[in-house]
Formats: structure tokens, sequence, C-alpha cells
């Protein structure tokens, strides 16, 4: 089985039968989940962020009920409503690249990246996820950044300048000016107040 942290899209090899996961946001929601489909004696090819590639070993289609029954057990959900899989695709793209970013260059052009992945023109996946969430991709997008910036700053080892490089903000102060709309603290307010408020936020709590 692979274990993929990536936010790129990858076809499900022949042969095989593509799940969508829901609350799948972390390393160990990828082991977990790998695990469980394993233990319903399926095969299990891949499991990344928010899907996972299976087969059964008979050939016959992969039973949705137990699945979903045994990954509920867990803490996920399994999508079967098309424009609910593309939200949570939408959400799982946008946590991979802030939160398990891929080497290489950093600046990012949300729209066009997930256009390109989702194979949908961006205006009908904003309209869609606004519908479904109540909120713009745009502001999904700034809670994640924050949210990271807060771990980052927890950490202890970059600079505002840095850690405003790395999530690709043009300066410390648009950082900063994003940091206390959705906290109300300034990120140096926030380091002031020592590291029992750092914790950060579990991601399923912010998808």
């Amino acid at each position: 089985m692979k274990n993929d942290l990536s936010a790129a899209h990858i076809l499900p090899p022949p042969g095989t039968h593509r799940l969508l996961i829901k609350n799948m946001v972390c390393p160990q929601c990828v082991r977990v989940v790998g695990e469980e489909l394993a233990t319903l004696g399926l095969q299990v090819h891949r499991v990344a962020l928010g899907e996972a590639d299976v087969s059964s070993p008979n050939g016959a289609p992969p039973d949705l009920e137990s699945i979903a029954g045994s990954l509920q057990k867990q803490g996920f959900a399994l999508l079967v409503d098309p424009q609910e899989q593309l939200v949570e695709r939408i959400k799982t793209l946008v946590v991979a690249l802030i939160h398990y970013p891929p080497p290489g260059p950093r600046l990012l052009n949300y729209s066009a990246y997930l256009s390109e992945q989702l194979g949908r023109d961006y205006h009908y996946l904003s309209h869609l996820f606004s519908t479904h969430e109540g909120l713009t991709i745009e502001k999904f997008i700034i809670r994640q950044k924050v949210e990271r910036a807060k771990e980052l700053i927890g950490y202890d080892e970059l600079s505002m300048t840095e850690i405003a490089q790395q999530l690709s903000y043009s300066s410390p102060a648009h950082l900063s000016r994003q940091f206390r709309q959705v906290t109300g603290l300034t990120p140096t307010e926030f380091q002031k107040l020592g590291p029992a408020s750092h914790a950060r936020r579990s991601l399923d709590a912010l998808i």
C-alpha cells in the first residue's frame, strides 16, 4: 500500500475503485484509513488525503455500505454524492498544499491549480463550494494559512518574514492583517500568549 500526502491528482490504477473520504487531514488519518480498509479484506493500492484506491480479491465491486460503516466508527465518512465529493476534493487539495507542501517554490495561483487538478471551471468550483460550505474558497484558504502560521509560530524557529514567505504572502504585514482578521490578534500578540495558546486546532474542525 502506498501512503501519499501530496495534493497532485493521480488516476486510479486499472481495476481499482477510488473511494473519496471526508475528514482525512493528516498522516495518521491516512494510516488509520488504510488499516481499516485492509481489515475489511480489501486490497489497498494507495491511500492519500481524502481518497483511497482499493480492489476486492475476487474482482467484485467493493461493498460500499460495509466500508462506510467501518470508516464511520473511526470518525471518517465515505462520500457518494458527486457534489460532496468535489467539495471535499477542493478542501483536501488546499489542506495538502498549505500544511504538507511539496518541495520547491511556494507561490501558487490557487484558482488555476484547483481548476487544473479538478478539470472544472473555477467559477463553478467557487459557487459549488460556497453553496455547500457557507464560505468562499478564498476564506477557506485564509483559515488554513492562518492555522499553519499559528503552528509555525509555536515552533519558534522562523521569523515572521520567513513564515510569510513560506505561506506565499507578499509581506509580513499582509500575513499580520489576515491573521488578525481570523484570530483577533496579530502574530506578535499571539506569540506573547505563550505555548499554551499555540495548540493547533484540529484540522478536521477546520474543514
